[in-house]
């Protein structure tokens, strides 16, 4: 059981003696008199410290960084060096304040410099002149830490002499991919940049704001004084001390993979995308590798590898060592700060959509591998090479293709401007060609374009629900609907619309008689909930959407390559909300009179993302839409505009039907 104590401070017992009291206690001493003694051996912890803990004020700044308001409240410090060097967290600077004053223990105010930041474990180095030499606290090394043992937040906020302290333990070590320990001690904004004290007064780290999810200044400050609090052991700030004296601003070290397995907690480390021009690429991984090593620590699982590589900064070297076809391959490679912006590469053609068919069939066993072109784009590397609808794509730089899947992977080990081999099958002969290929284009499609899909016969026996279909999430009290086609085969994959209504009247069947011919005609599933409070979402519902989405993909035949959420006003800053939280599962994102709300997620080889964003030019928005197509773009994402005319709106029937010609190619390559 721990207490959470704001400590009045006075003289104390020496620890040692309030130790040797402890070992009394049981024979000479009663629970009132144990109590008093936790207590004087907590403030005696907290008063070895006090000299080497500082009250931090600053000036002028930003009033509002994201969603986070910065009040004008002083913040804490901690003496790292006696010639005025202080550490403390990067959170409380993150608003650029004009001017930055520490007042020392004895009341001295000193102007500071912030010196450098350590962008990795989220603290920044500070430097005043001093008079005479500072303290410096003496610092627990991590590997005598034990979880478990006593832990005390300090920080020098309040008015008065004393610092202000909470108490809790020392909670788990080796968190946040291995850069912080975790506490159950109350932190906050009060104490950020302050120390974390074991009971002898010796600092275990310093208290941060972090998230395992996220790798910003702000990551974190949700869970203040929530029970869940993080500091960086003070031995990894003095081992990058001398760097940050330099005014180095250091940075997390990346290498330019993705994993297979979403979960790395139980997944192998096995490279499902390799970054072209990464770290990884240039030291020679692949796709398939199996991390089995990293500077000789064994990776069993792949949360491990990010572990092993989340701590440490760019510029480091690393070893590690693969398992490629059943042969160890050892490498090294250098960390970077960060990668250039992906760009999908793009062949120039619409595929004909698979048919799915069990493994153990027949018909799949003999079915011949390869991708069937549907459709090749006019100007395209595909129309420059050579290859024609019809024919069959069944090498790709050098390695045989399976299906449209495989390709879809295969070439994202390439950027555009990279000339690629291919060989197609075309009638009963196989012709070599080359094609150099191009970005992913933003143009609207045709008007007409060639069958997605052979015909297939109607499947026999009962499937799942067809036509108009009531949803219902039990936890959740919103209404929810969705258009199936009538004549749904499982044999065919089905693109998926999660429509989001704006403040307009939400009316589920108008809604659906609006998108059944564009649904029956291009093998799309309407999903279309409606949010409890009419003119507005709220962030709870992204979970709503996000499980009436598991519904459909559990219960029907869904193309991954073409799930799209659309809103409309409110209903499409709600659409960028669900696109940016559930990368792993949407492609597309199509709205109308809607700024983006959220940080837009970096372009990945594996989840690609595409925009529609339509506006008017009197819209409210149009100036927020502009802006947020340039960012879009400058971070590769295709983006597609459609002006709307003078006065905002919804799309039209024909405007209906060409955003329902943009899903329909969503599986380009």
């Amino acid at each position: 059981m721990t207490n959470r104590v704001v400590l009045p401070y006075s003289m104390c017992l020496p620890v040692a003696a309030v130790a040797i009291l402890y070992l009394l206690a049981p024979v000479s001493l009663g629970a009132d008199d144990l109590d008093t003694l936790e207590q004087q051996a907590f403030s005696a912890a907290v008063d070895r410290v006090a000299e080497s803990v500082v009250r931090i004020e600053t000036v002028g700044g930003l009033e509002k960084v994201g969603r986070v308001l910065f009040g004008t409240g002083p913040t804490t410090g901690l003496v790292v060096d006696k010639d005025g060097y202080i550490i403390s967290s990067a959170f409380n600077f993150i608003n650029q304040p004009s001017s930055i004053l520490v007042r020392l223990p004895d009341g001295q105010r000193k102007p500071a410099q912030l010196v450098a930041t350590d962008h990795n474990r989220m603290v920044v180095l500070l430097k005043i002149e001093v008079d005479k030499p500072l303290r410096v606290p003496e610092i627990v090394p991590e590997n005598d830490m034990r979880v478990g043992q006593w832990a005390i937040g300090v920080g020098r906020t309040f008015e008065g002499d004393r610092p202000n302290a909470s108490v809790g333990v020392l909670s788990a070590v080796n968190r946040i991919w291995g850069k912080a320990i975790q506490t159950d001690a109350a932190v906050s904004p009060s104490n950020y940049g302050g120390p974390l004290l074991d009971i002898r007064g010796r600092v275990l780290g310093v208290l941060v704001p972090l998230s395992p999810k996220a790798a910003k200044e702000i990551a974190g400050v949700e869970w203040y004084d929530s029970g869940i609090g993080f500091a960086i052991p003070a031995e990894h700030v003095l081992k990058v001390l001398p760097r940050l004296k330099k005014g180095e601003d250091l940075y997390p070290g990346v290498i330019g993979i993705t994993f297979r397995d979403r979960n790395l907690y139980t997944g192998k480390p096995v490279i499902a995308a390799c970054r072209p021009k990464s770290p990884a690429r240039e030291a020679g991984l692949k796709t398939g590798d199996e991390i089995v090593e990293v500077d000789g620590m064994k990776t069993p699982r792949a949360a491990q590898v990010k572990q092993q590589i989340s701590r440490r900064y760019a510029g480091e070297k690393i070893r590690m060592a693969v398992l490629r076809d059943k042969k160890r391959v050892e490498v090294e490679l250098e960390l970077v700060a960060k990668l250039e912006p992906y760009e999908h590469p793009f062949l120039g053609i619409l595929p004909i959509r698979s048919m799915r068919e069990d493994d153990d069939d027949e018909k799949a066993k003999k079915k011949p591998t390869g991708v069937k072109v549907r459709y090749v784009y006019p100007k395209s590397p595909a129309e420059k090479s050579g290859i024609k609808p019809g024919d069959v794509l069944v090498s790709f730089a050098g390695k045989p293709v399976k299906g449209e899947g495989t390709l879809r992977r295969r070439i994202t080990d390439n950027l555009p401007g990279d000339e690629v081999p291919l060989e197609i099958r075309r009638g009963s002969e196989n012709i070599k060609l080359k094609a150099q290929l191009a970005p992913l284009p933003e143009d609207l499609p045709p008007k007409e374009l060639p069958p997605a899909r052979a015909k297939v016969e109607p499947g026999e026996g009962e499937g799942p629900q067809s036509g108009a279909v009531s949803l219902k999430v039990p936890e959740m009290k919103n209404d929810a609907w969705a258009y199936v086609p009538e004549k749904y085969n499982p044999a065919v994959p089905h693109g998926v619309v999660i429509w989001l209504h704006g403040p307009d009247k939400f009316d589920e069947k108008a809604i659906i008689a609006q998108w059944k011919p564009l649904c029956d005609r291009h093998d799309l599933i309407l999903l279309a909930p409606k949010s409890a409070d009419p003119k507005k979402w709220s962030p709870e519902e992204l979970t709503l959407v996000r499980k009436l989405l598991h519904k459909i993909t559990s219960n029907y035949t869904v193309d991954a390559a073409r799930v799209v959420v659309h809103g409309h006003a409110s209903g499409g800053r709600m659409a960028y909300q669900v696109a940016f939280r559930d990368r792993a599962h949407i492609r597309g994102v199509a709205v109308v009179d809607a700024n983006v709300t959220g940080r837009p997620p970096k372009n990945d080889p594996l989840h690609r993302l595409a925009f529609y964003v339509a506006t008017a030019k009197k819209s409210p928005s149009a100036a927020g839409v502009a802006r947020a197509a340039t960012q879009l773009r400058e971070m590769k994402h295709p983006v597609t505009l459609k002006d709307l005319g003078e006065e905002p709106r919804y799309l039209n029937a024909d405007e209906l039907a060409e955003l329902a010609r943009w899903i329909d190619t969503l599986d380009r390559i």
